[in-house]
């Protein structure tokens, strides 16, 4: 069994936090489908922030999913330190900090993957949010700003130093962002240089990619990222194969119910406007993942009524 601190994880494979993705509703549905761990989305740490609709959304949980892991980002210590005592004091069993987003509006703020340029920052961020909780503090980044400028085992022997409980290393440079192949080489370098759990992320969308990775890497498990767009459903169905030996392939009718459910959800959550509006992205991606011609993803968005797009999924699902 895989820890993180204290706390046991049901399984090693990981729903990765996304911004404007992995919101309440769709943690929900992964974790019931057997993720052993899912992310909020990353919420920043400026304190102008802390009670804007987005946040208070992203503080969102739900007493099913537990542990609940909060991801924060930014490139103040004290504001880092501050919100994730604010989540702490909110009920979070974990918090995350990243440093792994390649976002130019992130970057340009001196946070997410940026900070790796300066592993001094990098040190006193953990430093001062390890010391301000008491629960684990995690850890997600790259291998590095570029190619030519890795530093992943300095990095993650930083963490390890400073308290950091578990970090996930997604196998690419903020330069590379997420072209080109996941380099899980690099991830085997930093397992063997800490002893803290060391999760791979990056180019896992099949059981046997993530076999592949574990494998290279020697890691403790895997973070599932965008292959999980529109198959929420990934990370559990990897996590029970890795547990059985057997890759199991989910059922067209079981595909749609779980679309259904999700598409329920959002407009629960956000009302009828604004979860009509956000589930388009949710369904396109389902769609694409089933190869649903892009005609059909136009129509669907065109749709403006809750009830509509449960009967105009339907309708579609059955003709292809």
């Amino acid at each position: 069994m895989v820890s993180i601190g204290s706390i046991n994880l049901r399984n090693p494979v990981l729903l990765a936090p996304m911004a404007g993705v992995t919101d309440l509703p769709l943690r929900r549905l992964a974790w019931r489908l057997g993720a052993g761990l899912v992310y909020s989305e990353m919420i920043g740490s400026r304190p102008e922030l802390w009670d804007t609709r987005k946040s208070q959304e992203r503080r969102e949980r739900d007493s099913t999913i537990d542990p609940w892991a909060v991801q924060i980002a930014g490139s103040d210590p004290e504001f880092m330190a501050t919100t994730a005592q604010l989540y702490e004091q909110t009920g979070a069993d974990i918090i995350d900090i990243n440093m792994g987003c390649p976002a130019k509006k992130v970057c340009k703020k001196e946070a997410g993957s940026a900070l790796l340029r300066d592993p001094g920052l990098v040190k006193e961020i953990l430093e001062a949010v390890v010391s301000a909780v008491s629960i684990p503090v995690t850890l997600k980044t790259r291998t590095g700003w570029s190619p030519d400028k890795k530093n992943a085992v300095e990095i993650a022997c930083l963490a390890e130093t400073v308290g950091v409980q578990a970090l996930t290393l997604h196998g690419r440079t903020r330069a590379c962002r997420f072209e080109g192949i996941a380099e899980h080489e690099t991830a085997a370098s930093v397992v063997s240089s800490i002893s803290i759990p060391v999760f791979v992320n990056g180019d896992i969308r099949t059981t046997q990619d993530a076999l592949c990775a574990l494998e290279i890497s020697g890691a403790a498990g895997v973070m599932v990222g965008r292959a999980a767009l529109g198959s929420c459903w990934l990370p559990g169905q990897i996590a029970k194969a890795l547990q059985s030996g057997k890759a199991e392939v989910l059922g067209r009718e079981d595909r749609l119910s779980i679309a259904l459910e999700h598409l329920s959800s959002l407009h629960r959550f956000y009302g009828s406007l604004r979860g009509v509006r956000i589930a388009r992205k949710h369904i396109k991606w389902f769609l694409q993942s089933c190869k649903v011609d892009d005609s059909v993803i136009k129509n669907f968005n065109r749709i403006v009524d809750p009830a509509e797009q449960k009967t105009h999924l339907e309708q579609v699902w059955a003709s292809c």
